[in-house]
């Protein structure tokens, strides 16, 4: 027996040696990075536990390209404007693939925009690009159905008569809805059933995304596709969405034919028929599908993240918020609806709502690319297929960018006479040929909602909380914890405009 173990034993080292000298091997043709251990490769370095400043400690050791290795996975890590800006802005189409991973090609299939490569994707962007732009963010009528939205949280908020209460599920109901009115022309009741089901394949989708599940899937999917888990809760949430979507559709071609169309599932289903002819089209049922699903996950999750931050630091700084209460009235007055073109008049209003995006940044990095092509930026060679993270919290958080980058300080974003100044250091969106394409919404619903809060109540801590904790939730985004507030109403008339 104990000549069986000492076989098994050398067999194991012998294995360890060799997958360490081919990873030694490997190594040579990328940027630095820890050294890559058997199995685990350089996340020894990271440590066992995520924090959101993990690849800013990487980056300090290792130089602003460097390469951490998941196992045999080699993934180069860019930090710092200079070399963002010279990778994923000057060489953006050399950086404009998204890595499809085991799960996302089973669950996705190659489909929607987020996660398509090559002409499919091109084609599906420019076309939602287009979409959203034709839908007329700003225009009259969907910045009214956007705004109806806005009052509704506000007279939900104004129902918890200033108590303490978990702004959570108010804010996603809010934020989930105004995609609904982009993508289906209309708001649901918070209580809809259908409303409900989309509420929870978006929370089922990003819990999923930042769980060690998914990386184990990553790392062995031909094991853990034949075991329960939570891959299969997100499968069938991913059907659902998809039920939905064709149930809309089928209401929606009724009487398309007899109206001009009103939101973003009309567009797309006069573009299906467009393209009917052409046999390469990318324009199917399927395709129309995941672009939808990607608006409602991205949007809900990273505008719900955002105003989730608002609440907080709104009622942690009280004297900030008294401000933006205060510009508001002096410049638009008490009565009247708040929309978007407003956001020019309120430099200090403006200055705040980057602050946030700036200081709070949602994300531990940005979405994963993939080089192209073999390309060397900034010295360093990056091989073809290599798998990317941009480290753009290390852009907005750079001392040498922003003037003490841990606090939080509108005035990163005023100019000495108070005007509101743009930075081009300015990155949660993203840049270069996979920025957001839903940065022009995200920013209307941020805009929106925050103001009409703002303007009809004063955010206050509960009796006997000092203080709210800032560290963050860390997964596939950065939320706070969870945290309680009272909502007091300026004034009766505020409610009920």
């Amino acid at each position: 027996m104990a000549e069986i173990w000492e076989v098994l034993t050398t067999v194991l080292v012998g294995f360890l040696i060799l997958d360490f000298l081919k990873l030694l091997w490997s190594s040579r043709d990328y940027p630095p990075g820890p050294l890559p251990l058997p199995l685990i490769g350089g996340l020894w370095f990271i440590g066992t536990k995520l924090s959101k400043d993990s690849f800013t400690k990487l980056s300090k050791q290792y130089g602003d390209i460097c390469t951490v290795w998941v196992w045999h996975q080699p993934v180069v890590v860019i930090s710092g404007f200079h070399a963002i800006k010279e990778s994923l802005s000057n060489h953006s189409q050399d950086f404009a693939n998204r890595p499809i991973s085991s799960f996302l090609l089973k669950v996705g299939k190659g489909k929607g925009v987020a996660f398509a490569n090559g002409p499919a994707w091109k084609e599906q962007r420019t076309f939602t690009i287009n979409a959203l732009r034709q839908l007329g963010l700003g225009k009259k009528d969907m910045e009214s159905k956007l705004q109806e939205v806005a009052h509704q949280l506000v007279e939900t908020f104004a129902r918890t008569k200033g108590q303490p209460m978990d702004p959570l599920p108010f804010i996603n109901a809010s934020v989930c809805n105004m995609i609904c009115v982009l993508n289906f022309g209309y708001r649901f009741s918070p209580e809809d059933t259908k409303f409900q089901m989309i509420l929870e394949y978006i929370s089922n989708y990003t819990k999923f995304g930042g769980s060690a599940f998914l990386l184990l899937y990553e790392l062995f999917p031909w094991l853990v596709k034949h075991i329960p888990g939570p891959h299969q809760k997100i499968e069938a949430s991913i059907q659902t969405g998809k039920s939905i979507i064709k149930e809309e559709a089928e209401k929606h071609s009724q009487d398309l034919a007899l109206r001009q169309p009103k939101d973003f599932l009309d567009l797309y289903l006069l573009q299906i028929g467009k393209k009917q002819s052409e046999p390469n089209s990318t324009f199917d049922s399927e395709n129309m599908a995941h672009c939808i699903m990607e608006l409602f996950v991205a949007g809900t999750e990273t505008t719900g993240c955002f105003l989730k931050w608002a609440l907080l630091l709104m009622a942690m700084y009280p004297d900030i918020q008294d401000k933006v209460y205060k510009e508001m009235e002096t410049i638009l007055g008490p009565s009247g609806s708040i929309c978007y073109e407003d956001r020019w008049k309120l430099p200090y209003t403006q200055a705040v709502l980057h602050e946030i995006m700036r200081s709070k940044y949602f994300m531990l990095f940005g979405f994963p690319r993939e080089t192209v092509k073999n390309v060397n930026v900034c010295g360093v060679s990056i091989p073809k297929g290599t798998f990317i993270l941009a480290n753009f919290r290390s852009v907005l958080h750079d001392p040498k960018q922003w003037e003490n980058p841990k606090e939080f300080n509108p005035n990163n974003f005023l100019d000495k006479e108070g005007n509101f100044t743009k930075k081009v250091e300015f990155l949660p969106f993203g840049t270069g040929a996979r920025i957001c394409l839903g940065e022009h919404l995200a920013r209307h619903e941020s805009f929106l909602l925050f103001t009409n809060l703002l303007r009809s109540f004063k955010l206050q801590l509960p009796e006997g909380v000092k203080e709210l904790n800032q560290e963050p939730l860390i997964g596939i985004t950065l939320h706070p914890q969870p945290f309680k507030i009272c909502a007091i109403p300026h004034c009766r008339s505020s409610l009920n405009r």
